[in-house]
């Protein structure tokens, strides 16, 4: 047509025409890709002798050509690919055996000589339903809706992408013949997966003793509030495991964010048939998010996310020197991100100074630890830096002056770095998804009261001002001086953590009030297990019976007996001791493991040794120290990123079957 060339054409190949045109007429390898073959007698059946011969009716109908393809590179190759790609649907239903091909749906069976003709013939006739859909078989469809399914869940997209044009075209041009979904049909596919999941979630919670509740407050834009109730607790063989519950859309209104809040976390336990399960709820609310008319109903401590508390204290620190010169770091970091004069200049001055080839990090406002990050990196590049802002022929010398950061300014960022890394490093072990985090929070937290924020004599003085107000603020919220620390969850979770269980950090009096505590606990679940009923009746039988439970109100009994037996020796009434009371005795006199050890770990080693112990272990070694501990990774941030993206109507299910994996 081009040319006036002319060929000999034999049975359908195409071959001789596509060379002609790749030698010939080049630009024409940019046309679009040829249409299928249409041939009176289909190809044969893949067959693939290493793998499964079930995963045959597996193979989707895919035709890909890049739009970079060059001319050169053997065009009837390419396109000999593709005609093996092509595959008859009907290979979906029919079998070859020897020279024969059987229907899998009535056991018909047919002479295979090359045509798949008499196979469509009889699946039309025999069985209508089952009608591919213009080439493409009913089953490679749903593969695709399927699979457009599970990337909108993961990825939090919005349902309405599968409207969008440029998606349509490209599953026009990557799938021949597929006929697109709409949004409703992918909405019931996705509905689907929620109830499957939800009947599993329910299945795991009506195996489980005790669970903690996880109250993540966050907005989306245009400035809509949710909150995403989490819940987390310890199975049979000792796996810490965490699922989403619900989210639920708040009100800009502040009165919703404390009654409301109270309701809907209700709602929530009542829901999910959770009620009396909830051993303690965390919030990371700055507010209180339980009223005073609401305590009555609700049967649950509250804790405040650790990270929370620890970005509130680091925030009344800051003094207005350090935040002048977090800014003016800010300042000098946006520089060199901006200049790519200055940045290639920097990366020079990395080489000829033998520094890391490291690019400086700006600080968020979101998150305090990357003001920490900062530092470090400019006082590792600080040399580097100096040296581009002296160099005129790179900086003019009124950029350098507004740029440069003064001596006693670096010497400050010097001074307060190992502050803010350790206070990073707190928020880290706490934050850790894989390990038990509660227990550690009041460990921690008095180390860093105690040591890490004591003014040291080398200390500039902001960063001595510094150390005292977040010691203050960690007092305060913490409430470290509370005379009801002891009842405090992560103070008994940390008793519970054979780790941190002899409670040094504590003062005598308040070691002794936590071991009061503990023993009460283990005498109301021995009234719980009497009421409901022993599981094992040698662990659950008391040694000798205890004549008090006559004479004195249980919980008045319970501190004055074991008051007494703390300030009179364990030895001094051995006789009258139960078996519970032993149990909290050998636990506390047993050698604490060392750090590294996973204390679930040890629960499932030791828990035959501490029936009842182990009971507590699980109920309260359940709960986060933070809010949302994957919040605080890379891959959280992302995560929080592509919820905010999501419609109203659709977030409760999008975020339920995201994260429950």
């Amino acid at each position: 047509m081009r040319c006036d060339a002319t060929l000999k054409y034999c049975g359908g190949a195409t071959s001789s025409m596509m060379n002609h045109m790749s030698r010939h007429h080049p630009s024409s390898s940019t046309a679009p890709p040829p249409p299928p073959l249409l041939l009176d007698e289909d190809e044969k059946p893949v067959i693939c002798a290493e793998e499964d011969s079930s995963a045959s009716s597996d193979i989707m109908q895919v035709a890909v050509m890049s739009p970079n393809v060059n001319a050169n590179q053997q065009p009837e190759r390419d396109y000999g690919e593709r005609k093996r790609l092509k595959r008859s649907s009907v290979w979906d239903i029919f079998i070859k055996v020897d020279d024969e091909v059987h229907c899998t749906m009535c056991d018909t069976k047919l002479k295979y000589r090359s045509s798949t003709t008499s196979m469509m013939y009889h699946i039309k006739n025999k069985h209508p339903d089952t009608m591919p859909n213009d080439g493409v078989s009913l089953a490679t469809h749903a593969e695709v809706t399927e699979l457009i399914t599970r990337m909108i869940e993961k990825d939090m997209l919005p349902v309405t992408m599968v409207t969008g044009d440029g998606f349509r075209e490209l599953l026009a041009y990557t799938v021949h013949s597929y006929k697109m979904p709409s949004a409703g049909d992918i909405t019931r596919l996705i509905e689907g997966h929620f109830h499957e999941k939800v009947e599993e979630l329910v299945v795991q919670l009506g195996r489980v003793e005790k669970v903690a509740l996880t109250a993540d407050f966050w907005t989306a834009l245009p400035f809509q509030r949710y909150i995403t109730v989490f819940c987390s607790f310890i199975t049979e063989d000792w796996q810490g495991k965490s699922a989403v519950l619900q989210t639920h859309k708040l009100s800009s209104d502040s009165h919703v964010t404390t009654d409301g809040v109270t309701e809907m976390l209700l709602s929530t336990v009542q829901t999910w048939g959770i009620a009396g399960k909830v051993t303690a709820c965390v919030h990371n609310s700055t507010q209180d998010v339980l009223p005073a008319n609401a305590r009555t109903r609700v049967t649950w401590d509250y804790a405040a996310c650790f990270a929370t508390t620890l970005q509130l204290a680091v925030s009344d620190g800051l003094s207005e020197d350090l935040t002048r010169i977090i800014v003016a770091a800010g300042k000098l970091v946006k520089h060199f991100g901006r200049s790519l004069l200055a940045s290639e200049a920097l990366e020079q001055k990395q080489v000829q100074m033998c520094l890391p080839q490291h690019k400086l990090v700006q600080s968020s406002k979101a998150r305090w630890d990357t003001i920490c990050d900062m530092f470090e990196r400019l006082l590792e590049q600080r040399w580097a830096i100096k040296a581009v802002l002296s160099d005129r022929t790179i900086t003019n010398r009124q950029e350098a002056q507004t740029l440069e950061i003064e001596d006693d300014c670096w010497q400050i960022i010097e001074n307060f770095t190992p502050v803010l890394a350790t206070l990073k490093w707190a928020t880290t072990v706490i934050s850790a998804e894989t390990e038990v985090s509660i227990s550690n929070i009041y460990p921690i937290t008095f180390s860093l009261i105690q040591t890490h924020l004591v003014p040291k004599e080398n200390d500039v003085d902001q960063v001595s001002e510094f150390k005292l107000k977040v010691q203050k603020s960690l007092r305060n919220h913490m409430e470290v001086d509370s005379n009801d620390l002891a009842s405090k969850p992560a103070l008994i979770a940390s008793m519970l953590d054979p780790r941190h269980k002899h409670l040094s950090f504590l003062t005598p009096t308040g070691r002794l009030a936590a071991k009061v505590k503990l023993h009460e606990l283990v005498s109301k679940l021995d009234v719980i297990t009497t009421t409901v009923g022993p599981k094992d009746e040698q662990q659950e039988t008391l040694i000798t019976p205890d004549i008090s439970q006559v004479a004195m109100p249980s919980q008045v009994r319970s501190d004055t007996k074991n008051t007494m037996m703390l300030l009179l020796g364990d030895n001094y009434s051995s006789s009258y001791a139960t078996d519970s009371e032993a149990q909290v005795d050998y636990y506390l006199r047993d050698i604490a493991p060392s750090l590294d050890i996973n204390p679930l770990d040890w629960w499932r080693v030791n828990g035959p040794r501490f029936p009842k112990l182990a009971t507590l272990a699980r109920h309260y070694l359940c709960v986060p120290g933070v809010s949302l501990p994957s919040l605080l990774s890379e891959t959280g941030q992302t995560f929080a990123t592509m919820r905010t993206r999501l419609s109203p109507e659709h977030v409760d299910m999008m975020i339920f079957v995201n994260r429950n994996v």
